[in-house]
């Protein structure tokens, strides 16, 4: 009996370890230290640092039951809600990118910690690209539907997805703090970083 546990448990050692490493290299630990400058591109990175900052924390330790989670009023899961703040953070990437977001192709099946780190890591892409750049208007939003190709301007990206995305992160902190699960007490989005 002792070999075969042995290589049960060092599985799950091993997967455990794993998870933890991941969540270690997560984007917005903490928020990114402030630039040293205000630009138009520099202001709207710190609002996604701000958004990524919120979005990992309102993830973390999340679990299947907290993702089945409703409201009770025809409302979004949890994990349909990330969903949506995944599809957001797709609209804030390619704007920054100076691309078009393409509705009519179809996206990859993800799990959730996919899901998370992509989100994640399309912030964080987003706000490095945004620092960069002196001119929004180089930074339009352009969706391609099945009807057509539109284009918005940058406005409608601080107004659309970028503060659509911080609603629903705080959509998710009360819908779980609801299921019962709520988030790390430490986390402090004033100071971008957890308290001691």
């Amino acid at each position: 009996m002792k070999l075969v546990l042995t290589p049960v448990f060092f599985y799950i050692f091993l997967s455990l370890n794993a998870q933890e490493a991941m969540q270690n290299e997560l984007p917005y630990t903490s928020i990114p230290e402030a630039p040293d400058t205000y630009t138009p591109g520099t202001v709207v990175s710190r609002m996604i640092d701000g958004l990524g900052f919120r979005y990992r924390w309102a993830t973390e330790d999340l679990t299947g039951e907290d993702l089945t989670y409703e409201p009770g009023n025809e409302g979004r899961t949890i994990a349909g809600i990330l969903n949506h703040i995944h599809g957001l953070s797709l609209v804030i990437v390619r704007s920054a990118e100076k691309k078009s977001r393409d509705f009519t192709t179809e996206q990859a099946e993800m799990t959730l910690q996919e899901k998370r780190l992509a989100t994640l890591q399309n912030f964080e892409r987003a706000s490095q690209l945004f620092k960069e750049t002196t001119d929004l208007n180089e930074h339009p939003v352009i969706f391609i539907r099945e009807k057509g190709t539109f284009d918005f301007p940058f406005w409608n990206n601080i107004n659309g997805p970028i503060e659509d995305a911080i609603w629903h992160a705080g959509q998710v902190v009360v819908l779980r703090r609801s299921a019962g699960n709520p988030i790390n007490p430490k986390v402090n989005v004033f100071l971008g970083k957890l308290n001691d």
